[in-house]
């Protein structure tokens, strides 16, 4: 299984790995934050507001995550005296930044659809109930939509933390020595196939970790035991 191939090729797949990870661990709270006006907004009453928000799901959603990156990265040298002359250039100046941006963006997107989703399936009557109970919406929304909404949203937004470490590989391809790039880079050297078992295997790994820890945190948060 070219156990010397690992061992010689170590320290650069420990970097790789990191990097991916930090990828990953910079992209999710971002998105987390954009979420929350986004998901707000969706419940508005303007028109307006929805129909920017849904345009922008359906872009995120609907188009591919290399065409996103690409559009950021290659895309905003385009606009460098504008994006100088408002002093943002340095996001879209190095590829790092540039990746965690698309992907916190794309990730929004779908963390807005998902968690929008579990504050609908909140039933109504328990709203209505709160209220007729004289409740202020304020102390509605954090004790009574919030903690079901977070429960039916946890297992889905795990899956979304383990689609993003998995599309993370993408970075690569805007020059990032990601764990992917750094498989890359070895067998471009080696032209020895192996080494793309030990980075599924490391993939494998990470995933198989935050599975982990995810199952523990919802035992933890949200399951109670029976009385």
């Amino acid at each position: 299984m070219g156990a010397n191939l690992l061992v010689a090729n170590a320290s650069a797949l420990i970097e790789g790995t990191l990097l991916t990870l930090a990828l990953v661990c910079a992209a999710l709270p971002l998105a987390g934050l954009l979420a929350v006006p986004l998901t707000i907004g969706l419940g508005s009453r303007s028109r307006l507001i929805r129909g920017a928000i849904h345009a922008y799901l359906v872009f995120f959603r609907g188009s591919p995550l290399i065409a996103q990156l690409f559009l950021i990265y290659y895309g905003a040298g385009q606009f460098r005296p504008t994006l100088e002359s408002i002093g943002i250039w340095w996001v879209f100046r190095d590829a790092f930044p540039c990746a965690v941006l698309t992907f916190a963006l794309n990730s929004a997107a779908y963390t807005t659809v998902l968690v929008r989703g579990a504050i609908d399936a909140v039933p109504k009557g328990q709203i209505e109930a709160a209220r007729a109970l004289g409740l202020p919406s304020g102390r509605i929304t954090r004790h009574v939509v919030v903690p079901q909404a977070a429960r039916l949203a946890f297992p889905g937004y795990g899956n979304e933390v383990v689609l993003m470490i998995k599309a993370s590989a993408l970075a690569t391809v805007i020059t990032l020595f990601d764990l992917m790039g750094t498989l890359r880079l070895i067998y471009s050297k080696t032209f020895d196939l192996t080494i793309f078992v030990w980075g599924a295997l490391i993939y494998i790994l990470l995933i198989g970790t935050f599975r982990t820890v995810a199952h523990l945190v919802e035992q933890r948060l949200f399951c109670w035991p029976k009385v």
